[in-house]
């Protein structure tokens, strides 16, 4: 495993539907930047979190789906093994989803948030699928959940039909402009594309956000 003084503590959350018919072997080397970066030999080794409570990294392919609970410790050389993971698990999904990624910095405590220290935490959010358009279609079911959620507090359900026409209009625009600009085979680009969207600030998030 990582070094135990390693500054961060990295938190890795994803439920993934993969394609039907694939093995455990596949699957290792699709995860292999996760359970290499813990140090380990193979996926049975590295699958297991930090915290016993979580259930790690498990692919159950009776429904064909491959679920991460799993933190580890390490540093900022962990974003580079973000990019190589979601080309791995692209070419192994059967449609999109999301994959939430908790960086909690475990050398920061009170005195420097008193002193107004800013924390090395950090979350970003990546989405996976076998194609562009399956990503956006994730990108899009994500931000009209939280746009509904946000907005019933105000609005009824019903009332909000217009907001969602609206974001479908958004993503349709960019599916558009993707294909014209003969970029098919390639992740969306900006933030929330496969390189995700990230932000400091606001508060330390929670050591996990599930």
């Amino acid at each position: 495993m990582k070094n135990d003084n390693a500054p961060l503590e990295i938190h890795v959350h994803g439920d993934v539907p993969i394609k039907p018919g694939t093995d455990i072997q596949a699957i290792q080397e699709a995860l292999k930047p996760l359970w290499r970066y813990a140090g380990a030999r193979n996926l049975s080794d590295g699958s297991s979190s930090l915290y016993e409570e979580e259930p790690g990294i498990r692919f159950d392919s009776d429904v064909s789906r491959l679920q991460m609970c799993w933190t580890v410790r390490g540093d900022d050389d962990f974003r580079m093994v973000m990019e190589d993971l979601c080309m791995n698990i692209n070419d192994l999904s059967a449609a999109g989803a999301q994959i939430e990624v908790t960086f909690y910095d475990t050398e920061f405590d009170d005195e420097d948030e008193a002193s107004g220290t800013e924390s090395r935490d950090d979350f970003v959010m990546l989405f996976v699928g076998p194609d562009p358009g399956a990503i956006m279609q994730a990108q899009r079911d994500l931000l009209i959940h939280d746009v509904v959620n946000m907005m019933e507090r105000h609005f009824d359900g019903s009332e909000l039909s217009g907001v969602v026409a609206e974001i479908d209009k958004l993503f349709s625009q960019r599916f558009d402009n993707l294909v014209s600009s003969l970029e098919l085979g390639k992740p969306p680009r900006g933030p929330g594309g496969n390189g995700g969207g990230s932000g400091h600030g606001g508060g330390r998030r929670p050591r996990h956000l599930h």
